[in-house]
């Protein structure tokens, strides 16, 4: 690409879902497809596709991971990303201290409970949301929350292989409440970690099996919905379709994992 230094944010999708099931096996881009957003030194992005076939190289300069700044919300069309003023290595996930309070992004998690939000972020989370029940590679399964413009492109941003929307939210809190009631009665997680995901795709279980799993999940949550003491959701039953730009991970044949460690050196 150049020599510029980046910032990598990781995988987005930066399509409109597929129109039809026949998405999720045609080998096709009808979902648009995934990028790697990249942050240079000033600010601005860059977001490469990462088509099927597409080369991919760079080189890690330097050891270990940089903050990657915080999000100033200002409605729930537009949201700034801030680089961190220190250039300061992270310390909580992909932040360091600073830029982690400084976030306004992590607020929404304690809404629900009362927590304190900007007005950016206050109308963000004041649209409708979606509850989702997902099932990745290995069998893991999870609940979690999109909101209405993401409905489709949080799942594939995540690995979904299977998933189903259980409920449809008036806005972010209700649907906080009923992710946070799943999670205590039905014992669904609201975390698969990225390592276990990526592991997991070395050897997938079979399609039908995953789908299977998912389909009880998500009947186990809407039985549990159906009887909840809350106001302004309704209970819906739809399936989530898998990007085309997938399948192939999900056909036969022998996997690999990458060789080579990616925290150093060159690769691609």
């Amino acid at each position: 690409m150049t020599d510029t230094r980046y910032l990598v944010h990781g995988v987005f999708w930066d399509g409109p879902p597929p129109s039809s099931g026949a998405g999720a096996s045609s080998g096709g881009d009808d979902g648009g497809a995934p990028v790697l957003r990249l942050q240079s030194p000033d600010g601005d992005f860059r977001q490469p596709a990462l088509q099927a076939g597409a080369r991919l190289g760079f080189e890690v300069v330097e050891p270990g991971r940089s903050c990657l700044g915080h999000v100033v919300v200002h409605s729930s069309r537009r949201r700034d990303h801030i680089l961190c003023a220190a250039g300061a290595p992270a310390a909580k996930g992909k932040q360091c201290e600073r830029c982690f309070m400084l976030d306004e992004s992590r607020l929404m998690h304690d809404f629900h409970r009362g927590g304190r939000v900007t007005p950016g972020l206050r109308d963000y989370l004041m649209q409708e949301h979606w509850l989702y029940v997902a099932t990745f590679a290995g069998g893991a399964t999870k609940v979690g929350t999109a909101s209405g413009p993401r409905k489709w492109n949080r799942l594939a941003e995540q690995g979904a292989v299977a998933a189903r929307y259980v409920a449809r939210a008036q806005d972010g809190r209700v649907v906080r409440i009923l992710e946070d009631l799943v999670t205590a009665d039905v014992g669904l997680t609201q975390q698969v970690r990225s390592a276990a995901k990526a592991e997991a795709l070395l050897q997938p279980l079979p399609a039908r099996q995953l789908d299977a799993i998912n389909l009880r999940a998500a009947a186990e949550a809407r039985t549990l919905l159906a009887r909840a003491a809350v106001d302004g959701f309704e209970d819906v039953e739809e399936p989530w379709v898998r990007p085309a730009h997938a399948a192939a991970l999900y056909a036969g044949g022998a996997r690999h994992a990458y060789p080579h460690p990616l925290d150093s050196g060159r690769h691609g």
